[in-house]
């Protein structure tokens, strides 16, 4: 037997099933970050859609906020009366 066929031989038996080994891995690890990047590719669209009523949220905020400032005020003035 020639040391070229030894060679061969070891490519095939040792180096082949190696590489299709770690090739298998590689496309798993790939199908991970694919479904990965399809899951945070979704969550993205559903916070832009969740993101269009923020202009309505915020103006009922600052309402909100006004009405909380007129009921301190008006509560503020009595009670520095009696305090004071």
């Amino acid at each position: 037997m020639s040391l070229w066929m030894l060679g061969n031989l070891i490519l095939l038996i040792v180096v082949v099933p190696l590489l299709v080994i770690l090739l298998s891995r590689l496309l798993a690890a790939l199908e991970q970050i694919r479904a990965a990047a399809q899951d945070t590719l979704a969550g993205g669209v559903a916070l832009i859609g969740a993101l269009h009523k923020t202009p309505e949220l915020l103006a009922t905020t600052d309402d909100v906020i006004k009405e909380v400032a007129n009921g301190a005020v008006r509560y503020a003035g009595p009670v520095s009366k009696l305090l004071g």
